[in-house]
């Protein structure tokens, strides 16, 4: 609960008006409307005075001081991010880059992304790349380590694309994408730059330009052959997406079909696991989100079913590798497929998980998918149904 909505309660169950209130503790009443609305940030004197005026018995300080914390933190992860461009910036004009002893940390990085949230992962991703940075600048390696200090630069870049692009900065994460694409040129490693090309066409969709998604998904398939790993069954489900939200109904699952096949082929696994790997789950997950995207109603029975299966998947799981902000996506994904197939109280359900989560764990793409289900209920089939309005209602009320 946030500190303008606990400050509503206590007044509304003491009985008082916000002009009532806002003379005890000498502001203006539409201050304390802003406040309860969550428009403006009260000073700590203001939520003092009126933890006083309510006797709230310090509970408003409390609920003042624990969203202050998160103000803070929230500002340093958008200096953290800013900070961190300067370093892309840096990695696409060095002409040789190298590794020492970052591999530990890359690893562990890319494991904890699937059940950490973005901010933190994007400091320690950060800091573990300025030691990239520093190492290269410094020539503090060994003779043969130039290859694997460019892999590592280039996979902390990857990590940092993703976490700016769910902290919802697009253009960030495209600046960290072409870093790490440059460090995976440098290296030679074309099992990176195809998972890079899948990367740059995610963000690429996220901003709604699936002309050039698709471009990077065939440059990114060029690199196909003896490679390593699932980059091949990603980037087709990348053009899946694609398809889908172009509307191509046949094309999109004539890919589905074709990523499935490059799945059954891969032979060697992906060097590294975590966020640099797409399992079978996300596979499912890609197939839900994509097909949601098309009108027909087996396409939205098909979209439930790999929706649910991947859920499935990841509620067997041990927390440490389960995607969760995939998941909860993957709770939207099928909310939006049981939307287009008329069974909104089964959506509601769907998207419980979704509308219990703090505002600090609700990443950019979870509140871009969630609008969408809220726009389709205010469809003219859903004007008379009440379960329609409370999900839209309890969307509308995320952060």
């Amino acid at each position: 609960m946030t500190f303008g909505s606990e400050l509503r309660q206590r007044r509304l169950a003491a009985h008082e008006s916000l002009a009532d209130l806002a003379c005890r503790i000498h502001v203006h009443r539409t201050h304390i409307q802003h406040i309860e609305a969550g428009r403006r940030v009260p000073s700590r004197e203001v939520a003092e005075a009126a933890d006083i005026a309510l006797n709230a018995g310090g509970r408003l300080v409390r609920a003042f001081d624990e969203e202050d914390e998160r103000r803070q933190q929230q500002a340093a992860t958008r200096r953290t991010l800013a900070a961190s461009l300067a370093t892309s910036r840096d990695l696409c004009q060095l002409a040789d880059l190298e590794l020492d002893e970052l591999h530990a940390g890359v690893e562990e990085t890319a494991i904890d992304y699937l059940s950490t949230a973005p901010g933190p992962m994007l400091h320690r991703a950060d800091a573990l790349r300025r030691d990239a940075l520093s190492r290269l600048r410094d020539y503090r390696h060994g003779q043969h380590q130039r290859s694997d200090l460019y892999v590592a630069a280039g996979r902390l870049s990857g990590i940092l694309a993703y976490s700016a692009l769910d902290l919802g900065d697009a253009d960030a994460a495209l600046e960290h994408a072409r870093a790490a694409g440059r460090c995976a040129q440098q290296a030679g490693d074309t099992e990176l730059l195809m998972w890079v090309r899948g990367t740059q066409s995610l963000i690429s969709r996220f901003n709604g330009d699936y002309g050039i998604a698709l471009g990077y998904v065939q440059d990114g398939l060029q690199y196909v052959g003896d490679v390593p790993g699932t980059g091949a069954a990603r980037l087709l489900c990348g053009e899946v997406q694609c398809l889908a939200n172009l509307g191509d109904s046949g094309g999109a699952n004539q890919m589905l079909h074709l990523a499935e096949v490059a799945r059954e082929r891969v032979h060697r696994p992906d060097s590294l696991a975590g966020l640099f790997e797409f399992s079978e789950t996300k596979q499912r997950y890609y197939a839900a989100s994509s097909l949601i995207w098309l009108d027909g109603r087996d396409d939205a029975r098909t979209a439930a079913a790999e929706a649910r299966a991947a859920i499935a998947s990841w509620e067997q799981m041990p927390t440490a590798q389960r995607s969760l902000d995939d998941e909860r996506l993957c709770h939207i994904y099928l909310a939006t497929a049981l939307v287009q197939l008329g069974e909104v109280e089964a959506a509601a359900e769907a998207m419980a998980p979704v509308l219990e989560l703090p505002t600090e764990a609700q990443i950019s793409w979870i509140n871009k998918r969630a609008r969408r289900v809220a726009s389709m209920l205010s469809a003219p089939r859903y004007r008379h149904s009440s379960a329609a309005e409370d999900l839209s209602s309890a969307i509308s009320a995320l952060g």
